[in-house]
């Protein structure tokens, strides 16, 4: 919650501000006075001063002056009644953020505060970049693209990390970046220089996942032979990432929703509760909503996870990127393997971007990664790319009945129908067979089967 300082010796003004303020949501102090407001500019961390230009005996340039000896970063906007030219440049000119005249209107007081308070979140962004070398988590690591797609995942990470406490639900197929949004989160947010733990929740089985997570006393059980700090614990300050959360156990749901809503762990074998300070960022391909039914997730885990949810894009909803992102990892494979593979004809980017990419990103720089251990020329052609991109069936779909009747549709239902059919098609081609359907589709075999038993579609088993 961001901090505002109102420094005004009228009563009135005061109360009408923190009224204004504390119904959008920010945290206010006030002051009448120069000393009462540079000593609560020392305690408090403020975000922002409200500042009158005339305080009575004292000037509100000079207390702008001192309040900017006490911290050059605090943003001020300067307000009066008796506005000229001079004292505005004065104002400025001595870093004040902006210059507003009474009376004001509430209004105009929400526009420039929420504008000094995003300008503010700015600078502290940069601030953090400079200190690590100018490298924006975001733009200047793994996570490439400026397509509309990976730019709104680019504007949500940035937005939830400034509240450092809030859980985080990233969701996208495989391969799509999750991890790295993940890291970038925690890499912009006022936790960077606390550990970021990483956890598989697929990879281990119930009872060593438990073991890792929570630690344990010696003796908690047979192969207990020392003390183990869990992994909650050891993330304590920083940022614990639940990757793929939805493979987690029922019976581990509870002792993670138990964290969640407690603040507290207990090693395994343990008799005391460790306080730990942590965000959680989980993620998962999974539909969670859908594992709920299946009574596999727990619905009130969910709701504690999901507080800020961010869906990853596929690759297939954001080719605009591919030629941003192969031209990264050639970069990076050039200096690797030694080669000179300068970029791609435009015949192959026409394949790179026609493709459906079932493997997102992940397949992409495999792609790459392939082509610069084989391949010994500048230029990448099609023959070079893998049989599945240059010898894909460009088939286009079966075309429908786009014809809009006078009375209308219902959008739903066609899109429903289209999908069915699409469906019945694939399931025709490959004889019933799971798996092969699945490919042809570029969809998750596990999300084709929901989908035949959706439509009630038969199919052959597939091994």
């Amino acid at each position: 919650m961001e901090r505002i300082l109102i420094v005004d010796d009228e009563a009135f003004i005061r109360e009408n501000l923190e009224r204004i303020l504390t119904d959008d949501g920010y945290r206010t102090y006030s002051a009448k006075a120069g000393d009462e407001a540079a000593a609560l500019l020392q305690e408090e961390e403020i975000d922002l001063v409200l500042l009158d230009l005339n305080l009575g005996q004292e000037s509100g340039i000079d207390l702008l002056e001192r309040l900017k000896k006490i911290d050059p970063k605090v943003l001020v906007i300067i307000i009066t009644g008796y506005a000229t030219v001079e004292s505005a440049v004065d104002a400025l000119k001595l870093g004040a953020y902006d210059y507003i005249k009474k009376p004001f209107k509430a209004d105009a007081i929400h526009l420039i505060v929420r504008l000094a308070l995003e300008t503010q979140s700015l600078r502290r962004d940069l601030r953090r970049l400079k200190r690590r070398g100018g490298s924006d988590p975001l733009t200047g690591g793994e996570m490439i693209g400026a397509s509309a797609e990976i730019s709104e995942v680019f504007n949500r990470c940035r937005e939830v990390a400034q509240h450092d406490s809030a859980t985080v639900l990233i969701t996208g197929e495989s391969g799509t970046g999750k991890e790295l949004v993940a890291r970038a989160i925690h890499a912009l947010s006022a936790r960077n220089k606390q550990p970021f733990i990483e956890i598989n929740c697929a990879s281990l089985p119930y009872n060593l996942l438990e073991s890792e997570l929570f630690g344990h006393e010696q003796g908690a059980f047979t192969d207990a032979k020392t003390k183990k700090i869990g992994l909650l614990e050891e993330g304590n300050g920083g940022t614990v990432f639940l990757d793929e959360i939805g493979e987690m156990e029922i019976n581990l749901q509870v002792k993670l929703l138990r964290v969640l809503e407690e603040r507290k762990i207990r090693r395994l074998g343990g008799v005391r509760n460790i306080d730990i300070d942590i965000r959680i960022i989980s993620s998962t391909n999974r539909d969670l909503k859908q594992a709920i039914q299946e009574k596999i997730f727990r619905q009130d885990l969910y709701y504690r996870l999901n507080v800020f949810p961010i869906t990853v894009p596929p690759l297939r909803e954001r080719k605009d990127d591919i030629p941003r992102l192969m031209q990264h990892f050639l970069v990076h494979f050039n200096g690797e393997f030694n080669k000179k593979i300068q970029d791609a004809s435009k015949e192959t980017l026409e394949l790179l971007c026609h493709y459906h990419w079932p493997g997102n990103v992940r397949e992409l720089r495999n792609v790459v990664e392939r082509i610069c251990i084989m391949h010994r020329g500048n230029t990448i052609l099609p023959e070079h790319l893998p049989q599945e991109i240059w010898g894909q069936d460009h088939e286009i779909a079966p075309s429908f009945n786009l014809d809009l009747p006078p009375s209308g549709i219902d959008f739903d239902n066609v899109i429903l129908d289209i999908e069915r059919q699409l469906i019945i098609k694939a399931m025709e081609r490959t004889a019933g067979n799971v798996a092969k359907a699945a490919r042809l589709l570029n969809m998750a075999r596990g999300t084709l089967r929901y989908k035949l038993d959706k439509y009630a579609i038969d199919s052959e088993p597939s091994l």
